[in-house]
């Protein structure tokens, strides 16, 4: 009964963590043609599977990530510090390049690349840079609920396994409505300063983030249900 409850705690715990990894795969799939989408979404989250079982089979090597490199001042900086920095301010520039494509330069489909298969390298190759990212946490988060390697992979692969089943319907919702894509991306941003903070040792505790951003996409939902039913923008006048 213990083994089924930290298997169920360390699941849920594992797709709330990949939250923020979902959206990321969404926008950045969004961007391909409609027909490789459901391909690129499939091999991004194998990918981040495949990043945290070797993680798990190399827990020894993990925990060395997080022994001191070296110092700034008082703060000791290991190797986790230092991907977590890297991560963070990928996603910044990413995020924020995305935001300046959609409102500035000429809409989402402004970032699309006429040679798809490059398009397509591209996208994967920045999924994977993220996975190894958000693998940090879950890894971390899976050592500190049990210390049985099975359960730990099961909880994972069921994970992944849900990012999947919520990946397609994810990207289309946030293709449908560009406040929404905003929305998500403004949330990157917020996890990569959080990331960055977390490298400088200020630890900025998730739930906060959710929180706010759960906040605001109940308002925008409300809103999108205001205009449906009041019939857009468009309903009074042109």
């Amino acid at each position: 009964m213990e083994l089924v409850l930290a298997f169920l705690t360390l699941a849920f715990l594992e797709v709330v963590l990949g939250i923020d990894n979902i959206i990321f795969i969404s926008i950045l799939t969004n961007k391909l043609p409609e027909e490789i989408r459901k391909k690129a979404r499939t091999l991004g989250i194998a990918l981040a599977l495949v990043f945290r079982v070797l993680m798990l089979l190399s827990i020894t090597w993990i925990m060395g990530f997080q022994e001191e490199l070296f110092r700034l001042g008082d703060h000791p900086v290991s190797g986790r510090d230092l991907v977590l920095l890297a991560g963070g301010i990928f996603l910044l520039w990413k995020s924020t390049k995305e935001i300046y494509e959609i409102t500035e330069a000429g809409g989402a489909q402004h970032g699309q690349n006429s040679n798809v298969a490059k398009s397509f390298a591209g996208i994967i190759v920045q999924i994977a840079i993220l996975d190894i990212v958000f693998s940090f946490d879950s890894i971390l988060t899976a050592i500190g609920m049990t210390d049985d390697l099975r359960i730990m992979i099961a909880a994972i692969v069921v994970a992944m396994f849900v990012m999947l089943q919520f990946s397609g319907p994810v990207s289309k919702v946030i293709e449908r409505h560009p406040s929404l894509q905003i929305l998500a991306l403004a949330f990157l941003i917020l996890i990569g300063f959080m990331l960055v903070a977390e490298a400088a040792g200020y630890h900025v505790p998730k739930a906060y983030i959710y929180m706010a951003v759960g906040f605001s996409l109940g308002v925008e939902v409300l809103n999108i249900r205001g205009k449906v039913r009041g019939g857009g923008p468009t309903s009074k006048g042109h």
